[in-house]
């Protein structure tokens, strides 16, 4: 089992003996026992046979150089030039070279942004399907978060483009879009905010104008992420167009034009953000930017926002990963200091209290994990043609970006915690981890915005709360692994969450979307644990998830009285059994399930 689960000896040669380590220096894919079982579960076997040597090497980096790197790219942001020696406004961003290697790693050795786009990468015959390609996301975001902002822009921004671009646009930068060439390749980027307002896009501002048989852009956006992208997508409203969303276009704007010159575009700032340092935020001025239309475009366009909606929500389901990869890394921030720390005469894992407090951090990080692989796989059935699985695409991206956000900042504030006075300091990775954590409530929707996504679009106007509750109810029926009695609480509570979604829906509750939504999202992931477990325990595998799947019930769903003591026998054996270096059976699981 994991060596984050085993106690250390502790023998202090010295004082600095007694401050407990971190997590540096190991393999973040070896120690990650749930991520390799849940491959099984959830990835075809040619391709989890072809990718698992990609994600150990991969998780060798990001234990090691890729957590350096991202220390030092968070300590030297980058700085912005905004003229060259004779006075030109040639503005560039200057990054630190740690920044330059993780871009090495994620863009030219492995290939993130291209790999689902075309084939042959990794030596994977065909294109690597989502749930591959979010694995290694998953792996790399445990070092590094702000990197992963122009591994997905440039993903969906090339994506966009395939989908609604003319066949002249495409040719001009798609194939520098898939490069791997760091000499050759367009790094995407993403300019939506405007000082009107930042997730009511209807007030946008910016205006198109058809100039010399070109769209120009004029005016400017307050927030504009990778800022040194080479190709942006943004929304803007042509000359004529209504106000509202309807009048809104979507259009790539390159940082240069077909003849090299700079289009005249300008970053005035950089953002002094809070987290993610290291990737360039900025405020742009345009000044008759010249900028490709993607889609149908004039005085009454009506399709830009809905296009740029594609981008939005694989941008959704993007930063679910990250905060899935961000909650491992705490949680295993958290485990190492826990299993070597001494306080009161014995090693900290071994304090009730806190064995309670690690349990706080675990259940939200595996739901976390269990949650994107699921929406990996639906979205690419969905890719397919399937309309159920694109249904339940559509609900799953709000709930995971939704739930992942804000779960992120209690499990790295909690990691925090556990680590003590120490995790305050800049010195250990904790800190950043908070600072990162807070930006997930902020970008692609704030907490309110994807509730109501949840309850007023994708229940009231798609319906795909039926089709996700039908889908988890056949995967509850077609488990005979799974203990009858659990599976039947499960039934139940699926039909109360997903009744109750519903009827806010229809009410137009605003003010239960929250909690529709959380719902939802719990007994999702408590469905999809209590399979996986019953799915791996059958094949002779560990199956803890079933356990995880139960505290989810009693902690997520359950009505516990906050004035009384309740009942923990099952808590008590159920932590000792997921803190345990073992393996557990699907028998012994199923034991503790009873208590």
């Amino acid at each position: 089992m994991s060596y984050l689960h085993k106690k250390q000896e502790f023998k202090p040669q010295e004082l600095s003996d007694y401050i407990a380590p971190d997590c540096h220096g190991l393999n973040f894919f070896e120690v990650d026992n749930n991520l390799r079982d849940l491959l099984h579960v959830y990835m075809p076997d040619d391709l989890r046979q072809h990718m698992e040597p990609h994600y150990n090497r991969l998780g060798e980096i990001s234990g090691t150089q890729l957590d350096d790197w991202s220390r030092e790219a968070d300590k030297h942001g980058p700085i912005l030039h905004a003229r060259d020696a004779r006075g030109r406004n040639e503005d560039w961003i200057e990054f630190h070279p740690s920044y330059r290697k993780m871009e090495d790693v994620a863009f030219r050795d492995f290939g993130f942004h291209c790999m689902s786009h075309r084939e042959g990468v990794l030596g994977w015959q065909e294109k690597v399907p989502p749930i591959g390609k979010y694995v290694f996301q998953y792996l790399f975001g445990q070092s590094e978060f702000g990197q992963l902002c122009p591994i997905s822009a440039t993903d969906t921004s090339a994506m966009l483009i395939e989908r609604y671009a003319d066949e002249a646009t495409k040719a001009k930068l798609l194939d520098r879009m898939y490069s791997q060439d760091m000499d050759k390749i367009l790094k995407g980027a993403q300019f939506m905010t405007e000082k009107t307002g930042g997730s009511d896009v209807s007030q946008i501002a910016l205006e198109a104008r058809f100039e010399d048989g070109e769209w120009k852009l004029y005016g400017e956006k307050w927030f504009c992420s990778c800022a040194d992208g080479d190709i942006a997508l943004l929304l803007a409203r042509p000359e004529g167009a209504p106000e509202g969303n309807s009048g809104l276009a979507l259009f790539a704007m390159p940082r240069r034009r077909e003849d090299g010159s700079r289009n005249p575009y300008r970053i005035v700032r950089l953002k002094d953000k809070l987290g993610t340092k290291s990737m360039a935020s900025g405020e742009i001025i345009f000044e008759g930017a010249s900028a490709y239309p993607l889609g149908e475009v004039g005085a009454h366009p009506n399709k830009g926002l809905k296009l740029m909606m594609d981008q939005v929500n694989f941008s959704r389901l993007s930063h679910g990963v990250r905060g899935a990869a961000m909650m491992r890394r705490c949680l295993n921030e958290a485990l190492t200091v826990a299993n070597y720390r001494k306080a009161f005469g014995e090693t900290i894992i071994d304090k009730p209290l806190l064995r309670r407090q690690l349990m706080k951090l675990m259940v939200p990080t595996e739901q976390a994990l269990s949650m994107f692989m699921y929406v990996a796989v639906n979205l690419e059935q969905g890719e397919k043609g399937g309309e159920a699985a694109a249904k339940r695409t559509r609900i799953l991206t709000p709930l995971l970006k939704y739930r992942t956000a804000r779960d992120n900042i209690r499990v790295a504030t909690g990691a925090m915690e556990v680590r003590g006075g120490n995790g305050y300091i800049e010195d250990w990775v904790n800190a950043r981890l908070v600072r990162d954590a807070h930006l997930g409530v902020l970008w692609e929707g704030t907490s309110n915005i994807n509730s109501l996504d949840v309850t007023t679009r994708a229940i009231a106007r798609a319906g795909a709360h039926e089709d996700l509750a039908e889908d988890l109810t056949r995967q509850i029926d077609a488990n005979s692994a799974l203990p009858g009695q659990y599976a039947g609480q499960l039934k139940g509570l699926l039909d109360q969450s997903v009744k109750f979604a519903e009827e806010v829906a229809r009410l137009g509750k605003e003010t239960h979307a929250r909690k529709a939504a959380s719902a939802l999202y719990h007994v999702t992931t408590a469905t999809l644990m209590a399979n996986e477990g019953a799915k791996l325990g059958a094949a002779g595998k560990d199956a803890r998830r079933l356990l995880l799947s139960r505290m989810i019930i009693d902690h997520k769903l359950g009505a516990a009285n906050p004035l009384s003591i309740e009942a923990d026998a099952f808590d008590t054996a159920a932590t000792d059994a997921l803190l345990s270096e073992s393996p557990l059976s699907l028998e012994e699981v199923s034991r503790i399930l009873t208590l």
